[in-house]
């Protein structure tokens, strides 16, 4: 049986935390979608894992930092202001992210990082709020499966 790494834990617990969120507003959530959302698709958070880097080693620990990108995706036609509906969503998500910021005992914790927003005049107009976060835990060096 394939054992997943503790970084796609992380990732499935995010995803897991979103989907209520998405639910109550009448949205969904997506993993790294190889294709753009579509309008019917929206409203949409998204989960980018962006990188990861290895903070500290010791003995036969790894401390990691994996930044993930959440990302609120609305589109609308005036008068609708798709601006607000993203912002909500993603002040939703983060409110969420941020009861548990050990992911359920997967992570030492969960920082945000920064934030960024972007309107354009698409088929519509999309408006995207995007918010990063560097979330810390720690593997064997030998097996990143094992919690450490």
């Amino acid at each position: 049986m394939a054992v997943n790494s503790i970084r796609e834990q992380i990732l499935q617990a995010i995803a897991r935390v979103l989907t209520p969120v998405a639910t109550n507003q009448a949205a969904t959530v997506w993993r790294t979608p190889s294709v753009a959302i579509t309008r019917d698709q929206c409203p949409a958070l998204v989960v980018f894992p962006e990188s990861e880097s290895l903070a500290e080693r010791a003995n036969d620990r790894v401390t990691r930092e994996l930044t993930v990108r959440i990302t609120a995706l609305a589109r609308a036609v005036p008068p609708v202001i798709p601006e607000t509906q993203a912002d909500a969503l993603l002040c939703a998500a983060h409110a969420a992210l941020m009861l548990d910021v050990n992911l359920g005992g997967l992570a030492l914790g969960v920082r945000e990082v920064e934030s960024e927003w972007e309107v354009d005049d698409a088929d519509g107009v999309a408006a995207c709020s995007s918010a990063r976060y560097q979330i810390t835990y720690r593997t064997l060096i030998a097996d990143i499966a094992i919690q450490a």
